[in-house]
Order: C-alpha cells, then structure tokens, then sequence
C-alpha cells in the first residue's frame, strides 16, 4: 500500500508527510486532515486494492480543485 501511495510523483507535492501508526485488534483508519475516510471497523472490512489511494485522491480533488492539471 505505501508503493501505491508514496510511488504516486504527483502526490508527492500534496503529501508534507505521513505516518503509519500501529495499533491494535486489527485497527485501520485512514485520516486526511483530520478527517476519517476509511474505517476497517467500521466497514468491518480490509481495504481492497487501489481503494486508500482513491480515497487519497478524491480527497486531493475536493480540497484542491484542479490541482492534477497542475501537477
């Protein structure tokens, strides 16, 4: 997951930086800005593949409007 991430040049400009936090009982939450976008336990569900990056992008997209022709 953080090749698919981290090899994306144009997140690179987005991204300042990011942490993996460990945790326990099978715990994955994704935040963006604070913002909870994906909840395993919530979903009571593993990501599938390509689905955190896209809910990175949409994110992008919604905070910043356009900024894939910029990159």
């Amino acid at each position: 997951m953080t090749d698919e991430i981290l090899g994306e040049r144009e997140l690179e400009a987005l991204i300042g930086s990011w942490r993996l936090i460990p945790s326990r009982g099978g715990v994955f939450e994704l935040t963006v800005n604070g913002e909870l976008i994906f909840s395993k336990q919530a979903l009571g569900r593993h990501a599938e593949p390509g689905e955190i990056r896209a809910l990175i992008l949409q994110r992008l997209d919604d905070t910043f409007p356009g900024w894939r022709s910029q990159a």
